[in-house]
């Protein structure tokens, strides 16, 4: 038998336990897979110096013809690009696109977080970087604009002609980025690429007409948790009526960006009847968690929110449903089994990976 000196196996576990350190060699030949600085990649605001960052798994601006498609995923409240880049990876990985998929997880940085050199800033409060709000230290920029410059990016035939497909998605505070970004911005028919949106487990929509989910059947607060894990828990629930709010109890129910009344921001001075227009007809699919039914996880308990349903699930199945039902739109929408609010199961599950990995 044969045995290892204490020596050589402290040594042993020190490699094992030193993390992977990946040059800028490495990451141009093969993809960048960790939230580490031979990551990140800055994206510069029109001549500068304004700039923002972003993980990603190869370069943004050097040619690349094995590319076929984008992800780019955004991060929940807590501003965690490092995290969503490496979930986002994962998904790639159980998916078999690393090769052929440029992954990306742009940084929000807001409130105490600490800026780089002329990195942007973006606003907290109501009109948020959830909602294309403007920056506070570059006022003419918007949260929109960020993903707008890199859509901008991925269709540049010269650096990648095989990229056709861009899907947008995120998770919690990202998924509310996603659904918004997904009915106003003005990138949608890009030349050369098919853009989609994913909106995964957000507390807040924001809603295309007056009328809410009336509290009664699966919006009834009393047991709409309890109703979720049912028999049917599996399957879209459909069984909600809509109606007038109650005004009373958030007499700001309608603006934006839970509703498109006062509209801010990016989406400024739009039309409104083409703002649900474009909801209609752009492709979305909600991911909703089976168990997300608690107050978990910032769940938003503002007036506004609660008027959307009592749970995360239920405003999402409720909004899936008005939207296709009265609207005519033709979105999906999927129960992920057995997850909650949690990004990383609702993302690396299979029945989800086709989705964020179109072909």
């Amino acid at each position: 038998m044969r045995f290892t000196s204490p020596a050589a196996l402290a040594s042993l576990l020190a490699t094992l336990a030193t993390p992977l350190t990946i040059s800028a060699t490495t990451a141009a030949a093969g993809p960048c897979t960790r939230a580490v600085t031979a990551c990140e990649r800055w994206v510069t605001f029109g001549k500068g110096p304004a700039r923002s960052m972003v993980y990603a798994t190869y370069s943004l601006d050097a040619a690349n013809p094995n590319l076929t498609r984008a992800l780019i995923m955004v991060h929940g409240a807590g501003r965690n690009a490092d995290h969503y880049f490496e979930t986002a990876n994962a998904a790639g990985f159980l998916a078999g696109a690393l090769e052929n998929t440029l992954i990306i997880a742009p940084r929000f940085i807001a409130g105490q977080d600490k800026p780089s050199a002329n990195e942007v800033m973006w606003p907290e409060g109501g009109n948020s970087w959830r909602a294309g709000g403007m920056s506070p230290n570059n006022p003419t920029i918007s949260s929109f604009d960020f993903v707008d410059e890199l859509v901008r990016k991925l269709s540049n035939k010269k650096n990648f002609p095989k990229l056709t497909r861009i899907v947008i998605a995120g998770h919690s505070a990202g998924g509310q980025f996603a659904t918004r970004y997904g009915m106003v911005n003005k990138v949608h028919d890009t030349p050369g690429v098919e853009l989609s949106y994913v909106v995964a487990n957000p507390s807040s929509y924001a809603w295309p007409s007056a009328v809410r989910p009336l509290p009664t059947g699966d919006a009834n607060p009393v047991d709409a948790d309890k109703a979720a894990l049912g028999r049917d828990g599996e399957k879209v629930h459909t069984n909600y009526t809509f109606g007038a709010a109650d005004a009373g109890k958030a007499p700001n129910y309608n603006r934006w960006p839970a509703g498109l009344e006062n509209l801010a921001g990016y989406s400024a001075g739009m039309d409104t009847a083409q703002l649900v227009k474009q909801l209609v007809k752009r492709p979305a699919t909600y991911l909703l968690g089976q168990v997300d039914v608690l107050p978990l996880g910032g769940f938003d308990s503002s007036p506004n929110a609660m008027a959307q349903g009592p749970t995360r699930r239920a405003r999402g199945e409720a909004f899936f449903k008005y939207v296709n039902e009265t609207l005519g739109a033709k979105h999906n929408a999927i129960i992920v089994s057995e997850c909650g609010h949690n990004d990383r199961c609702v993302f690396t599950t299979d029945v989800v990976l086709p989705v964020i990995f179109p072909k």
